[in-house]
């Protein structure tokens, strides 16, 4: 099934991260160009590496100036994100290209790909709710409140790991079909952002 798949790649991914824990280790996809999980990796390593992006922002500490860079590299992560997530989608699209969708088949609320983009996620919060659960230094009962919050996730991947693979059987099936509306993100276009087309003139 495509979820159980995709989560293996997500926890591979975000196994070789904290082999380094840098936010610039350069990513090595074990996966060739042309297979479907080397989408999958390379999502998750966007996904990875931007969760600790978050980390130290938010660290009070922080040089302004470095934050500032920082913001930088979260907003290109976040582009990156998004198109991969796009890359995903298109996959699908072709997969299914030639399915006969029946008269009464209806669209899903989201698209395939970005329900796995909440599988990514989901997967890095579960690891770092188990390491949490398991901090030796931490108090006991700290570790019992984590381990609380990691049965509701883990609960969690289960159903969104049945829904996804619903999801894909209702697409294939022709029960459901996929209408993609790519992600039309004014904040980085100079076109688009008063603040950059005004720097322009």
């Amino acid at each position: 099934m495509f979820a159980k798949l995709a989560y293996s790649v997500f926890e591979q991914s975000i196994q070789d991260y904290h082999k380094f824990d840098n936010v610039d280790q350069p990513i090595e996809n074990p996966f060739a160009k042309d297979q479907f999980e080397h989408l999958l990796y390379h999502k998750n390593w966007i996904d990875t590496v931007q969760w600790h992006f978050e980390d130290i922002i938010r660290d009070p500490n922080i040089d302004p100036v470095a934050a500032l860079t920082l913001k930088r590299r979260i907003d290109a992560s976040n582009q990156e994100r998004t198109d991969m997530v796009e890359y995903i989608d298109s996959y699908f699209l072709q997969k299914y290209a030639n399915v006969h969708v029946k008269e009464t088949a209806k669209i899903n609320s989201e698209s395939p790909a970005w329900a796995f983009d909440r599988l990514s996620i989901l997967a890095l919060k579960i690891y770092h709710m188990q390491e949490e659960a398991t901090r030796p230094e931490a108090t006991q009962d700290h570790r019992d409140k984590c381990q609380a919050k990691l049965n509701i996730l883990l609960e969690q991947r289960t159903d969104l790991s049945v829904a996804i693979d619903d999801l894909l059987s209702d697409i294939e099936k022709g029960d459901k079909f996929m209408k993609v509306y790519k992600q039309m993100k004014m904040y980085n276009d100079e076109e688009l952002n008063p603040v950059l087309y005004q720097h322009k003139k």
